[in-house]
This record gives C-alpha cells, sequence and structure tokens, in this order.
C-alpha cells in the first residue's frame, strides 16, 4: 500500500493551475512519483475561508486516511492545520509535519480571531515525531519574520529559511522532499 500525504491547501481559488496550492501539489505529485497517494481536499468555499469549513473536512478526510501519515500545510492551510492539531482529538498516528510559509495570526496586521492559535498550543500538540517549517526570507506574502514566532513557540521545530520571495512554491520545494524521503527511510530501518 501506498503512503499517504495529507495536503492542506493555503486559502483563496483553487483547483487550476497558477491558483492557490495547486501547481505546488502537482509538483509534488510529480515528485513522490508512485510512491506516496496525496489527499489534498478543497474546502467548500476557498475565497471566503473560515476555520470550520477547515475542521470539518478534517472531521471528514482524517478517519479515511491509513497511518502513519505525512501532514503538509501551505500558508493558511498550514496555520489552520496547527490549529486543528492543537485543539481537536485527533487520532491520525502522524509520521510528519510540513509547514510552508504559514502566517502566525495575532501579531500586528495579522488579527483574525477564527485563525488565531491558543497562547499553549504548542503543548497541546499531538506526538509528532517531525515538525519542520520553510518560509522565504523575502517572501512577499507572509513576511518571515511569523517563522520567528513559530520558532520560539514549537521549539522542537526545526525552522528552514530560504533564500528568494516565493510564497506559492509553484516551482516546487526540493528540501520538503528530501526530509519526507528521508524521514521514511529512518521509520522503515527502525522496523527492521
Amino acid at each position: 500500500m501506498n503512503k499517504q500525504i495529507f495536503f492542506a491547501h493555503s486559502g483563496g481559488p483553487q483547483g487550476s493551475p497558477g491558483r492557490g496550492s495547486y501547481d505546488f501539489v502537482q509538483w509534488l505529485r510529480n515528485k513522490f512519483d508512485d510512491e506516496f497517494q496525496i489527499y489534498d481536499p478543497i474546502i467548500e468555499e476557498p475565497d471566503a475561508p473560515a476555520n470550520q469549513m477547515w475542521k470539518g473536512m478534517f472531521n471528514r478526510e482524517f478517519p479515511k486516511l491509513t497511518n502513519p501519515v505525512f501532514l503538509i500545510g501551505h500558508s493558511l492551510g498550514g496555520s489552520i492545520l496547527l490549529k486543528y492539531l492543537s485543539e481537536e482529538t485527533c487520532k491520525l498516528q502522524i509520521a510528519g509535519l510540513f509547514l510552508v510559509a504559514p502566517p502566525y495570526w495575532g501579531k500586528q496586521g495579522w488579527e483574525a480571531e477564527d485563525f488565531a492559535l491558543r497562547h499553549d498550543f504548542s503543548i497541546t500538540l499531538p506526538a509528532i515525531p517531525e515538525i519542520h517549517l520553510y518560509h522565504c526570507l523575502n517572501d512577499h506574502v507572509v513576511p518571515v519574520d511569523h517563522a520567528d514566532f513559530y520558532q520560539k513557540l514549537i521549539p522542537t521545530a526545526s525552522i528552514h529559511k530560504l533564500n528568494g520571495n516565493d510564497h506559492a512554491f509553484a516551482d516546487g520545494l526540493p528540501l520538503l522532499v528530501e526530509h519526507i524521503k528521508s524521514l521514511n527511510i529512518d521509520q522503515q530501518n527502525k522496523r527492521r
């Protein structure tokens, strides 16, 4: 059986080239080929996202997954994935959590109560062997200082600050693929 990745999309229009996380997901599918099955459902109204929409989608989709699963969250999808994992009971066995350019809601200019994390969110996360955050130094959508907030609040996370100004990662993120493949190899070696 193929290993599974669950991908939480960014906010905004989705489902066609050049929109939202679409190109990033297609790049991941190409890179992982048949090694991983990627699930990437889209919330009902991605143009007008609300936390409740993601929560409902996670509640519907997570029980369909086979353990262990790799979780990837892109932009708003990454911050909402963290919110869900820290506030809800999640029975998934998570192999690793990979957050790409997630905004930190609650800092000045980024107030949105619906998306904000609890102040103690990191202590209520389920057991996750590895957490990686990726953020471009000159991200033109979510400034890189959001990664600094996460670094303080999730001290066990590996923060990867990348050169460039990418946010959509339409041309991919090789480091993320490298991390998932190395983690997957480590897990296979432990089972032997």
